[in-house]
């Protein structure tokens, strides 16, 4: 079934949306969570969260792009959980990635911070847009679907070495491009 039909499953209030996008989703999301969870059993309790969190969004939002819309969903859910669960203790790939991201952005909670995290998407959309291919790839295997370093190397036949000072580079134009932007302040 194509995404807008099943988009419009969710406008008619259907169920069937929801074992639509299960079928067409359901492991793509899994990959998702089970990379930030490392379980099983909570990556698909997070992915029967973000179904059900699409079912709220849509309608009113009308996705584009389902995949990239349930995809999101599920990795805020499954960031979200991980927090929860890790508050007291830290480690893993999951800490290690969001730590190296902190160096750029701000991760506050706060009404000022939520104000401003629609600025910084499209900005850090614009900045993605503007790497070479694989540098873009590279930047978004960490940081968006949190793959360790060991995988991301393996990946693109590259040593960790290198994938690490790509990545500490990339930090910092994204740095430099978010203080050019406005976006945050150079400190």
């Amino acid at each position: 079934m194509e995404d807008r039909e099943i988009v419009e499953l969710f406008f008619s209030r259907s169920e069937v949306a929801l074992r639509e996008t299960e079928r067409k989703y359901g492991r793509y999301c899994r990959a998702i969570a089970g990379r930030i969870l490392g379980s099983d059993s909570e990556a698909e309790e997070c992915v029967n969260d973000a179904l059900m969190g699409a079912w709220s969004s849509i309608p009113p939002h009308r996705p584009e792009d389902l995949a990239g819309f349930i995809g999101k969903i599920t990795r805020q859910l499954a960031i979200k959980r991980w927090r929860r669960k890790n508050a007291a203790k830290r480690g893993g790939e999951t800490a290690l990635a969001l730590e190296e991201l902190s160096e750029c952005v701000s991760s506050g909670d706060g009404p000022e911070e939520s104000a401003e995290a629609g600025e910084l998407r499209e900005a850090l959309d614009r900045f993605i847009a503007t790497l070479p291919e694989r540098e873009k790839r590279v930047f978004l295997c960490r940081y968006w679907y949190l793959d360790p370093i060991a995988d991301i190397a393996r990946r693109f036949g590259y040593g960790e070495s290198k994938v690490k000072s790509m990545l500490a580079r990339t930090r910092g134009k994204l740095r430099s491009f978010l203080i050019e932007e406005g976006v945050i302040d150079e400190q």
